[in-house]
Protein backbone atom coordinates (compact mmCIF):
# COMPACT_ATOMS: atom_id res chain seq x y z
CA UNK A 1 0.00 0.00 0.00
CA UNK A 2 1.22 3.50 -1.27
CA UNK A 3 1.03 6.63 1.09
CA UNK A 4 1.22 9.82 0.12
CA UNK A 5 1.23 13.52 1.55
CA UNK A 6 0.17 16.55 -0.18
CA UNK A 7 0.30 19.70 1.43
CA UNK A 8 -2.66 21.57 1.29
CA UNK A 9 -2.07 25.33 2.80
CA UNK A 10 0.53 26.82 4.90
CA UNK A 11 0.25 29.65 7.16
CA UNK A 12 3.32 31.47 7.75
CA UNK A 13 2.31 34.89 10.30
CA UNK A 14 3.60 38.12 9.66
CA UNK A 15 1.95 39.60 13.28
CA UNK A 16 1.03 37.65 16.37
CA UNK A 17 -2.36 36.23 16.32
CA UNK A 18 -4.14 34.06 18.88
CA UNK A 19 -5.18 31.63 16.25
CA UNK A 20 -4.67 29.71 12.84
CA UNK A 21 -7.63 28.53 11.07
CA UNK A 22 -7.62 25.98 8.09
CA UNK A 23 -10.52 26.36 6.19
CA UNK A 24 -13.00 24.83 3.62
CA UNK A 25 -11.19 21.49 3.73
CA UNK A 26 -12.09 19.14 0.67
CA UNK A 27 -12.74 15.29 1.29
CA UNK A 28 -10.09 14.32 -0.73
CA UNK A 29 -7.75 12.52 1.66
CA UNK A 30 -8.03 9.87 4.15
CA UNK A 31 -6.17 11.79 6.98
CA UNK A 32 -4.97 15.53 8.00
CA UNK A 33 -1.69 16.30 9.51
CA UNK A 34 -0.72 19.69 11.01
CA UNK A 35 2.24 20.30 12.24
CA UNK A 36 2.76 23.65 13.86
CA UNK A 37 6.24 25.45 14.29
CA UNK A 38 5.95 28.10 16.85
CA UNK A 39 8.52 30.93 17.10
CA UNK A 40 7.09 32.42 20.98
CA UNK A 41 4.76 33.10 23.10
CA UNK A 42 4.14 31.54 26.27
CA UNK A 43 0.51 30.00 25.71
CA UNK A 44 -0.10 26.74 24.95
CA UNK A 45 -1.03 25.43 21.77
CA UNK A 46 -5.22 24.18 20.88
CA UNK A 47 -7.41 22.43 18.34
CA UNK A 48 -10.50 22.69 17.75
CA UNK A 49 -12.87 21.65 14.12
CA UNK A 50 -15.58 22.92 12.43
CA UNK A 51 -15.67 26.22 14.73
CA UNK A 52 -17.18 23.36 17.72
CA UNK A 53 -16.43 24.73 21.40
CA UNK A 54 -19.12 22.77 22.77
CA UNK A 55 -18.00 19.95 25.40
CA UNK A 56 -16.90 17.60 22.94
CA UNK A 57 -13.79 16.79 23.30
CA UNK A 58 -11.75 14.24 25.21
CA UNK A 59 -7.69 14.20 25.58
CA UNK A 60 -4.98 11.12 27.42
CA UNK A 61 -1.63 12.59 27.59
CA UNK A 62 1.69 11.21 28.46
CA UNK A 63 4.47 13.50 28.82
CA UNK A 64 8.24 13.40 29.81
CA UNK A 65 10.10 16.15 31.32
CA UNK A 66 13.87 14.27 31.22
CA UNK A 67 13.34 14.43 34.82
CA UNK A 68 9.96 12.97 35.86
CA UNK A 69 7.01 11.48 33.86
CA UNK A 70 3.33 12.08 33.94
CA UNK A 71 0.06 11.16 32.36
CA UNK A 72 -2.74 13.01 32.25
CA UNK A 73 -6.62 13.02 30.90
CA UNK A 74 -9.71 15.84 30.27
CA UNK A 75 -13.11 14.44 29.34
CA UNK A 76 -16.01 16.96 28.06
CA UNK A 77 -13.10 19.40 27.56
CA UNK A 78 -13.60 22.20 24.75
CA UNK A 79 -10.72 22.12 22.50
CA UNK A 80 -8.20 19.45 22.35
CA UNK A 81 -4.64 20.64 24.44
CA UNK A 82 -1.77 20.11 22.32
CA UNK A 83 0.73 20.80 24.44
CA UNK A 84 1.48 20.15 28.26
CA UNK A 85 4.14 23.28 29.58
CA UNK A 86 3.23 25.60 27.15
CA UNK A 87 5.17 27.58 24.31
CA UNK A 88 8.47 29.33 25.89
CA UNK A 89 8.90 32.90 24.40
CA UNK A 90 12.37 32.47 22.81
CA UNK A 91 12.68 29.07 21.88
CA UNK A 92 10.42 27.82 19.26
CA UNK A 93 8.43 24.17 19.73
CA UNK A 94 7.21 21.89 17.76
CA UNK A 95 3.17 20.54 17.73
CA UNK A 96 2.05 17.63 15.38
CA UNK A 97 -1.61 16.21 14.89
CA UNK A 98 -2.78 13.65 12.92
CA UNK A 99 -6.80 13.55 12.72
CA UNK A 100 -7.45 9.83 11.26
CA UNK A 101 -10.92 9.20 9.06
CA UNK A 102 -11.61 13.24 8.83
CA UNK A 103 -14.38 12.68 6.10
CA UNK A 104 -15.75 10.07 7.56
CA UNK A 105 -18.85 9.41 9.71
CA UNK A 106 -17.93 8.43 12.97
CA UNK A 107 -16.24 9.93 16.01
CA UNK A 108 -12.93 11.96 15.20
CA UNK A 109 -9.23 10.75 16.54
CA UNK A 110 -6.13 12.49 16.57
CA UNK A 111 -2.70 11.37 17.76
CA UNK A 112 -0.81 14.53 18.98
CA UNK A 113 2.66 15.18 19.81
CA UNK A 114 4.60 18.41 20.99
CA UNK A 115 8.40 19.03 21.88
CA UNK A 116 8.81 21.82 23.75
CA UNK A 117 12.78 22.41 24.82
CA UNK A 118 13.25 25.35 26.76
CA UNK A 119 17.05 25.22 26.76
CA UNK A 120 17.70 22.64 28.89
CA UNK A 121 14.04 22.00 30.46
CA UNK A 122 10.88 21.15 28.89
CA UNK A 123 8.86 18.52 27.85
CA UNK A 124 7.96 16.08 25.00
CA UNK A 125 4.51 14.75 25.00
CA UNK A 126 1.77 12.38 22.75
CA UNK A 127 -1.47 12.67 23.71
CA UNK A 128 -5.06 10.82 21.42
CA UNK A 129 -7.47 13.49 21.29
CA UNK A 130 -11.51 12.37 20.69
CA UNK A 131 -14.07 14.87 19.33
CA UNK A 132 -16.95 13.70 19.70
CA UNK A 133 -18.85 14.07 16.44
CA UNK A 134 -19.34 12.15 13.26
CA UNK A 135 -19.28 15.50 11.29
CA UNK A 136 -16.74 15.49 8.25
CA UNK A 137 -13.70 17.68 9.37
CA UNK A 138 -14.44 21.10 6.87
CA UNK A 139 -12.25 23.17 9.25
CA UNK A 140 -9.65 23.61 12.10
CA UNK A 141 -8.36 25.98 14.21
CA UNK A 142 -4.82 26.17 16.01
CA UNK A 143 -5.54 28.82 18.72
CA UNK A 144 -3.51 29.80 21.87
CA UNK A 145 -4.92 30.54 25.61
CA UNK A 146 -2.99 33.59 27.01
CA UNK A 147 0.01 35.32 24.34
CA UNK A 148 -0.40 35.15 20.95
CA UNK A 149 1.56 33.27 18.20
CA UNK A 150 4.62 35.20 17.11
CA UNK A 151 5.13 37.01 14.19
CA UNK A 152 7.57 33.81 12.05
CA UNK A 153 4.82 31.18 13.11
CA UNK A 154 4.53 28.34 11.16
CA UNK A 155 1.14 25.94 10.58
CA UNK A 156 1.02 23.27 7.68
CA UNK A 157 -2.15 21.15 6.42
CA UNK A 158 -1.04 18.16 5.16
CA UNK A 159 -3.33 15.72 3.27
CA UNK A 160 -2.47 12.09 3.75
CA UNK A 161 -4.31 9.34 1.08
CA UNK A 162 -3.57 5.44 1.27
CA UNK A 163 -3.62 4.10 -2.10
Amino acid sequence: MAITYEPIANITLTDASSSIVFGSIPNTWTDLRVVLVNKGGTAGCRLQFNSDTATNYSTISLIGTGSSAASARATSGDRISLEYYGMDASIPSMYTADIFSYAGSTYKTVLGTAAEDFNGSGSTSVRVGLWRSTAAITGLRLFTVGTAFQSGTTATLIGIKAA
